[in-house]
């Protein structure tokens, strides 16, 4: 810095003694020009030292600008650098958790674990500030500076609110209960049991709502907007569980006038894609339709579809932790008044008779807990237990008894004519039909589609020899014969018309010839008995015949009668198949 002035004083110094130059040479040249015996070349030669002595003048008056210049610059970098070493050289600031604002204008924080009560910066505003907001504390712990909530931190469990409203009970890592304080962003929001939320241990502050809970990664909870009138084939069934379920709920004073107790739960049984979910689900789309035409409101109802199998943990308790978090949420979810139905679909994965263990003995603490909450001390008001299985067996006697899945309805493979009506749902009018078809009917779209019904259902329960599928042998030595349409579903009847719907596409591509055909119908009937032809390699028959929905005598021994897929095959023992298809 003292350089910099030297260098500047010293060009300044130059400046001045050239100016002075500059002014006693033209005063010199004004005295000769105005003497008369001044020659011609004495003037000129002071001309040129007064022209030499200004271009020096100039040339020192640039580089003094230039040092002038650098000065300026090197204060600068003096000014910046100083403060640098000023930042760098402050104490670090602390960090804190707001607790709450006192009339003398002081506040409360949490910092390292002591509760202390410091003093507020000028500029920081104490009435924005809310609790569990972090704070920036100086070297004196004084706030001076207000932030964000707290970002990350432990997941615990939400359980319950206590009655202050500002703290909360929650689950921990090994079932540990905590009381924490709410910060202000949740007081905005309705918590649920089994949410999970943010803590921040050194704080003890839960901030935020995770997004997925640990029950909404097990519990697919909707309005389903099926109606029974999209299912097809299972009147009679339909009408049993609304008998059930609607009645009770849209005639509480009935039930309560003739001294009846409604069902608390209805178990679906029967062979696999014939309707149970379906029919499930359309329950709660048709009580909450009930509901608003008895209110004259919106109706609203609950599906909650339990996944079975993910419940089961193989940490002791968690799994009994689970089905209590569920019905907690269900019984939320009726307070208002709303039907909740909660479905357990493969209900035999989870509830299976006790002691039938052969690895473990988890269904003997698993079936208790489900048996409390049906029928224990806090009752199921407006809440609907809905069972479904293949293997009714297997699932445990108490569960299935009366007064706790009261009503149990099958739901049977479907015959022709429940057939009919399943592809009735399928195979609209609205779908683009072949010409030819057409023609045929006169171009009426409705009599062509009845007729394509009629002759795909022929097609699939005739009993010729192409539909023999299986002849089993009893324990009993007796022998039947088996056909396709005796494992025919809803589920199949869908895959057909899918089939048949390709086939019309790969046609409009190939041939530009657009719409459907019955032909289409017969080819995808065909492949669809080809592509099952296969069953399950499985040296129990009689567990398969008991999955297939064939019941009675015991089997001992299965047989395929159907050809190869290439036709040259003879029939199989079904010890011998090694090819595993999917179950019928």
């Amino acid at each position: 810095m003292g350089r910099c002035d030297r260098v500047s004083n010293s060009g300044d110094q130059t400046r001045q003694e050239l100016e002075q130059d500059v002014a006693a040479l033209r005063a010199e040249l004004a005295r000769l020009k105005d003497s008369p015996r001044t020659t011609r070349a004495g003037a000129f030669a002071l001309e040129q030292r007064l022209n030499e002595t200004q271009r020096s003048l100039s040339s020192v008056t640039s580089q003094n600008e230039r040092l002038a210049r650098a000065l300026r610059d090197a204060r600068e970098q003096i000014v910046t650098l100083k403060e640098e070493v000023d930042r760098l050289a402050q104490p670090p600031a602390g960090f804190g958790t707001f607790l709450q604002a006192n009339e003398d204008k002081s506040v409360d924080v949490l910092t390292g674990g002591r509760k202390l009560r410091v003093n507020v910066s000028p500029g920081v505003d104490t009435d924005a500030m809310t609790r569990g907001q972090e704070v920036m504390l100086n070297e004196a712990l004084n706030v001076v500076a207000a932030l964000d909530f707290e970002t990350v931190g432990e997941v615990v469990m939400f359980k319950e609110m206590l009655a202050d409203g500002e703290r909360a009970l929650v689950i921990a890592n090994a079932d540990e209960e905590r009381v924490v304080r709410v910060a202000a962003p949740l007081r905005e929001i309705t918590l649920r049991a089994g949410d999970s939320l943010l803590l921040d241990v050194k704080s003890a502050y839960v901030y935020e709502r995770v997004p997925k809970s640990e029950v909404e990664e097990l519990v697919l909870e909707e309005v389903p907007d099926i109606a029974y009138e999209d299912i097809g084939g299972l009147g009679g069934q339909i009408e049993l569980i609304r008998d059930a379920v609607e009645m009770p709920y849209l005639y509480p004073d009935l039930y309560k006038e003739h001294a009846l107790t409604p069902p608390k739960g209805v178990l679906l049984y029967g062979p696999p894609g014939c309707g149970k979910t379906l029919i499930a689900k359309a329950v709660a789309a048709s009580l909450a339709k009930k509901v608003a035409d008895r209110t004259g409101h919106e109706g609203k109802s609950y599906f909650l579809n339990i996944k079975g199998p993910e419940l089961l943990n193989k940490y002791v308790g968690e799994t009994e932790r689970h089905i209590r978090l569920v019905f907690q949420r269900a019984r939320e979810k009726a307070n208002g008044g709303t039907p909740v139905i909660v479905f357990f679909d493969e209900m035999d994965s989870l509830f299976r008779t006790r002691g039938s263990g052969v690895s473990s003995d988890v269904e003997n603490t698993i079936v208790p807990q489900l048996l409390s909450e049906i029928d224990g001390v806090e009752g199921l008001e407006n809440v609907i237990v809905i069972g479904a299985s293949n293997r009714e067996d297997m699932i445990d006697p108490a569960i299935l008894r009366p007064g706790r899945l009261d009503v149990k309805i099958k739901i049977e493979r479907p015959d022709a004519e429940a057939a009919r009506d399943i592809f009735s749902k399928y195979l609209t009018t609205q779908l683009p039909l072949h010409a030819d078809d057409l023609a045929e009917f006169g171009n009426d779209p409705e009599r062509c589609i009845s007729a394509m019904i009629t002759a795909t259902v022929e097609r699939m329960y005739s009993q010729e020899e192409e539909n023999r599928f299986l002849e089993v042998t009893y324990a009993n030595g007796d022998k039947e014969v088996l056909y396709f349409k005796d494992f025919n579903s809803g589920a199949m009847i869908q895959n057909i018309v899918d089939r048949a719907k390709k086939m019309a596409i790969k046609d409009f591509i190939e041939y530009s010839q657009k719409g459907l055909r019955v032909a289409h119908l017969m080819q995808a009937c065909g492949d669809e008995f080809k592509e099952n032809e296969d069953l399950p390699n499985t040296t129990n028959p009689d567990d398969w015949a008991r999955i297939s929905g064939k019941k009675g005598e015991r089997i001992v021994f299965i047989r395929t009668l159907v050809n190869g897929k290439q036709g040259t095959e003879p029939g199989r023992s079904i010890d011998n198949v090694s090819n595993t298809g999917q179950y019928l």
